[in-house]
């Protein structure tokens, strides 16, 4: 019972519990009222993200030096935070050319709780580091928690563990950093490199962190990815250049990319293409730079990995 009390009086304090009073009489409003309102809330979130900023940076940071270093990306976090770390995870491969290993989401209750909801599985600190030493985390990792509430045992657990197997941690929530420095959440405060705290207030539906705060949660690994992404040479301008080419449309989308590039025609794309063995930055830096498939790779080793440094271009 003692416990019981503790999380309703830890739930009171935090912003995501809160009764949002603009949205109080929702129940009553038309479809179209119902939908205006989310979408004026739903505009904040951008503004909040924003004052990130600084601390996304420091977070990207922290990122792009483990994968410099063969280094992994955890996500960790329970329900729609966990769902959100699972999903960017999974569209790395095929957007950025990674290794499903690369970058991993693990969830709170395992492959099933993506699909269907298992309550409960967020309760357990020790589950979280667990799942942690499962993967056999060190320092050359970044383990990235992410919890709206703050307080999630299993995020909790998960990034203790990370912090003491040598790993750089962050934590993404939505209540604000100065809560961190409560008696209650020294335990996460010691365990976290960096904290990203955009402070979204109240849900529309109160506490239903699945609208605002997820939306916000979203936008930041979104972020987070893209920009190491960018940092680690997988992008040439504003295109993907490391994309796998596994579907009919991702080969269409890489001979895209390569006429756009190389300021070619289809078909010379396609060419281009077959030599480098569907590789678009080998494709590109042949034709930038008029040479074979050998020396357009060697080139991009040379450059790690960036077509803007293998073709000879100034970064900006």
């Amino acid at each position: 019972m003692k416990l019981q009390r503790k999380i309703f009086e830890q739930l009171e304090q935090l912003t995501t519990e809160e009764q949002n009073y603009r949205s109080a009489r929702i129940d009553g409003l038309t479809i179209s009222g119902c939908l205006k309102l989310i979408n004026r809330e739903d505009r904040s979130v951008a503004s909040a993200v924003g004052k990130e900023i600084p601390y996304i940076a420091r977070a990207v940071k922290l990122v792009t030096e483990a994968f410099q270093r063969g280094g992994r990306l955890i996500y960790v976090g329970a329900g729609t935070s966990g769902r959100l770390g699972v999903i960017d995870a999974a569209e790395c491969p095929p957007t950025y050319g990674t290794s499903p290993l690369m970058v991993r989401g693990i969830i709170a209750g395992g492959r099933r709780a993506v699909f269907k909801s298992q309550e409960g599985a967020e309760d357990s600190e020790r589950n979280g580091m667990a799942d942690v030493r499962k993967l056999g985390i060190n320092k050359k990792d970044v383990v990235c928690g992410i919890a709206a509430s703050m307080r999630t045992p299993y995020v909790r657990g998960a990034l203790r563990e990370a912090k003491a197997s040598g790993a750089k941690t962050i934590l993404i929530t939505t209540n604000p950093r100065r809560k961190l420095n409560e008696l209650q959440y020294a335990p996460v405060k010691r365990a976290v490199d960096v904290a990203i705290c955009p402070v979204v207030g109240p849900e529309v539906i109160m506490g239903s962190t699945r609208m605002k705060s997820g939306t916000a949660q979203k936008l930041i690994l979104n972020m987070i990815s893209t920009t190491a992404m960018i940092r680690i040479g997988k992008v040439y301008g504003n295109m993907m250049v490391d994309l796998k080419t596994g579907s009919r449309k991702l080969k269409e989308r890489a001979k895209r990319v390569v006429m756009i590039s190389a300021g070619v025609g289809y078909e010379e794309a396609t060419r281009a293409l077959g030599k480098a063995g569907g590789h678009v930055k080998t494709a590109i830096v042949m034709l930038l730079r008029n040479v074979q498939a050998r020396e357009a790779r060697n080139r991009l080793h040379e450059a790690g990995g960036f077509v803007r440094t293998a073709i000879g271009r100034k970064t900006v």
